[in-house]
């Protein structure tokens, strides 16, 4: 039974690190303290509980998660302070001797966080530990957060089976497991009621949905597709051997999903990605962005790089950023490979060094710029749809089109998340966005 007098008068800051999901599960965790009475810290308000939701995927993110905490300690003197997330669960230990530390909760146990919150006294001997091994994480529990009104980040799986070599996640997310359709369904519908928009689907590995309830991704966008109210979905980060034919070729005749993609390639080596210990070849990648493009020649395809891995010697870096510049895509997001301890990848004998991580990053990036300006401007004088969001009075309005083209608009409160016909005009001054114009219809 939980003693609510314990939340009496707490007020609640919240610190997110890292990806989408992590601040799904912030909000989860946040509308759960609310529930008890706790109320959320306003801009410049001392809080009483601090929960921190950390990150975990390099080396620089631990370091991040650490300069947080201790900043927290700073912003919020006398706070009770919880540290959760991925770096909580791959190293509590170290975690829970960060000054001002009080609580470190696993994975399985973060959004049972109300249990573990029945004395707000301060630690002075370290924090106390609450975790499971990663085997043992089989819970999942829906989490949606809210990004200005606008956007939703709905949460449908977790997890992943896949250890690829350089990568933690399984050991701090635990196996693929997922929601059921109807729930998930039910969390969209009331977005829907809210006044939401726009949903994006995160999750781990969420192309690998249905493990856990003998479901199937195609069927869950299928039945998300005919809830009334939702603008557009968008598909977050999916395998490039998860997104199938079918899936492409739903999401290019569907009413709701945009012609948007995001798909890890990590190298454009083969041999690199077989070090990676990854599930397709340059081949399958290839297939996929062909079969894209030929039936949604405006999709806005997004693609994950890692440079400066164990083993890409300059001649396989070469071979990868031949192989990219000639794939037909939008973007790309581009991480230095950083050393992970447990991982497999620390076996391979070729290590890489700073500089020229450095150095290959900044090819990719620029190659990268060059294919992103090329996109927007190509969509120059077409007519989309835009959502814009939220902004400041008096300000420039900003929008995404259902292909994640970056608009711009003079401020016009009538506009504010809604859907809009209008013309792509011409790149604005700083060439971060494309002016529109509104028309009547499309």
């Amino acid at each position: 039974m939980i003693d609510k007098s314990v939340f009496e008068n707490k007020i609640a800051a919240y610190y997110t690190l890292g990806c989408k999901l992590n601040f799904a599960e912030t909000s989860a965790i946040g509308k759960l303290l609310t529930a008890q009475g706790v109320r959320r810290a306003r801009k410049g308000e001392k809080a009483n509980i601090c929960i921190v939701n950390t990150c975990s995927v390099t080396e620089l993110a631990d370091k991040k998660c650490r300069q947080t905490i201790r900043k927290i300690g700073k912003l919020h003197p006398g706070a009770f302070v919880v540290a959760t997330g991925c770096y909580a669960q791959l190293k509590p230990e170290e975690v829970s001797h960060i000054e001002g530390v009080d609580l470190v909760l696993g994975a399985e146990q973060k959004l049972d966080i109300i249990q573990y919150l029945d004395d707000l006294t301060k630690k002075t001997d370290g924090g106390l530990i609450v975790s499971s091994d990663s085997k043992d994480i089989r819970t999942f529990t829906p989490s949606c957060s809210e990004e200005g009104r606008t956007r939703h980040f709905l949460k449908v799986q977790d997890g992943c089976d896949y250890f690829c070599s350089y990568c933690t996640i399984p050991f701090a997310r635990g196996r693929s497991r997922n929601g059921t359709i109807a729930q998930l369904v039910a969390q969209a519908q009331e977005v829907a009621a809210s006044g939401g928009k726009e949903i994006v689907l995160t999750g781990v590995n969420i192309g690998d949905f249905g493990k856990s309830t003998n479901e199937t991704f195609i069927d869950l966008i299928k039945a998300l597709d005919n809830v009334e109210g939702i603008e557009r979905y968008r598909i977050s980060s999916i395998e490039p051997n998860l997104i199938t034919d079918e899936v492409i070729d739903f999401v290019a005749a569907s009413k709701r999903f945009a012609p948007h993609f995001h798909i890890p390639l990590q190298s454009g080596s083969d041999a690199v990605l077989a070090l990676m210990r990854r599930r397709y070849t340059t081949e399958l990648f290839t297939h996929k962005i062909t079969k894209i493009k030929a039936i949604l020649p405006h999709a806005f395809i997004g693609v994950d790089v890692i440079v400066g891995t164990r083993g890409e010697t300059d001649e396989l870096f070469d071979e990868a950023r031949q192989y990219i510049e000639t794939l037909d895509i939008t973007q790309l997001h581009v991480f230095s490979y950083s050393e992970r301890p447990g991982t497999q990848a620390l076996k391979i004998a070729h290590e890489v060094s700073p500089q020229a991580k450095h150095a290959r990053s900044a090819q990719v990036l620029d190659l990268s710029d060059q294919k992103l300006q090329a996109f927007y401007t190509s969509q120059i004088g077409t007519c989309k749809k835009v959502l814009f969001e939220d902004t400041p009075e008096g300000e420039l309005m900003h929008g995404f089109t259902e292909n994640y083209v970056k608009v711009e608009l003079p401020y016009n409160a009538a506009l504010l998340n809604q859907v809009c016909n209008v013309q792509l005009q011409a790149w604005n001054e700083e060439r971060t966005a494309l002016t529109v114009s509104l028309v009547d219809s499309l």
